[in-house]
């Protein structure tokens, strides 16, 4: 088998120096892994064999779903023949994956789709968000995410519903920590009509989003209903961009009962085109703003 040349590891993984995210630090990890096995020329299968190894199990590493043990590192390395110098690199980003992210205190109350997303928050420097009906998490006040959380939730107790509505508060501290997030959101007209807990909450809310559209790294537009059919219409979601170029955007699709993460080059073009074109046909940040703050006051 060639040897693998794989001068250039150390350098990918500096970037990830200053990183706080387990969540990214195992997501670059999985890359390393994915180009590794490509350029020694094996598939997954081969791997498998090889290795003594599930199918299931790599594909979940390579994407970034699960962790890998430092022996079962090891093998990896050994079978795509990676130099003795660049393998420290990646058995230190293998131990820092395992490291945990403040959102894992609250494992309890986290579906493992849900935490993903905040861990790639955590390291993104974009958000980019089209909601139909819903304002999206990252700007809801906490009265507004616990009538949310209790309609989809009936089940949880009140405690686990504060302890959710906690996590929201705390994902909000990225829009004004030292590196803010860019949020951008195209919020579909009906959730401007849709009133969510009591009349005085939904009043609230709007004017809330009305105010962070002044932030300088937020942006809030509405989607007017005389916009027409759209791209959009099959449901909502979330495009989360990193700083590295190596660090392609991941597409996040939530649904009633879990998520779904899109890496594939096409999927994540296709789903940047669809948002570009939603942001095109929105009102503009000033007529959004006037919209929410004239909902809020004919609520109250």
């Amino acid at each position: 088998m060639p040897k693998v040349t794989t001068g250039t590891i150390r350098e990918r993984t500096e970037a990830l120096a200053t990183d706080t995210s387990p969540t990214v630090r195992r997501r670059r990890l999985a890359s390393e892994l994915r180009r590794l096995r490509g350029e020694s020329g094996l598939t997954m299968q081969e791997v498998a064999d090889r290795l003594d190894f599930a199918a299931a199990s790599i594909s979940r590493i390579e994407t970034g779903r699960r962790g890998i043990r430092p022996r079962d590192l090891k093998a990896f390395l050994d079978l795509y023949e990676v130099p003795e110098e660049d393998r420290a690199a990646l058995a230190a980003l293998a131990r820092e994956a395992q490291q945990r992210g403040w959102w894992q205190n609250y494992g309890d109350v986290l579906p493992s789709e849900y935490a993903t997303l905040i861990g790639l928050e955590t390291e993104a420097t974009s958000v980019r968000n089209y909601e139909q009906i819903l304002v999206p998490g990252l700007l809801q006040t906490a009265d507004y995410a616990r009538a949310v959380i209790a309609a989809s939730r009936p089940n949880d107790t009140p405690d686990e519903v504060d302890r959710r509505v906690a996590v929201r508060m705390e994902r909000q501290r990225r829009l004004a920590n030292d590196n803010p997030l860019e949020l951008s959101v195209i919020l579909g007209e009906g959730a401007v009509h849709q009133r969510v807990g009591t009349a005085q909450v939904t009043a609230e809310q709007f004017r809330h989003l009305a105010e962070a559209n002044r932030r300088p790294n937020v942006m809030v537009q509405v989607l007017p209903y005389r916009a027409g059919a759209h791209p959009a219409m099959t449901g909502s979601f979330n495009i989360v961009g990193f700083p590295e170029h190596s660090d392609l955007d991941v597409i996040y699709l939530e649904n009633m009962s879990s998520g779904l993460y899109l890496e594939d080059a096409d999927d994540v073009r296709r789903y940047v085109g669809v948002f570009d074109y939603l942001r095109a046909v929105a009102l503009s940040p000033a007529d959004s703003m006037a919209m929410l703050m004239h909902a809020s006051t004919s609520l109250t």
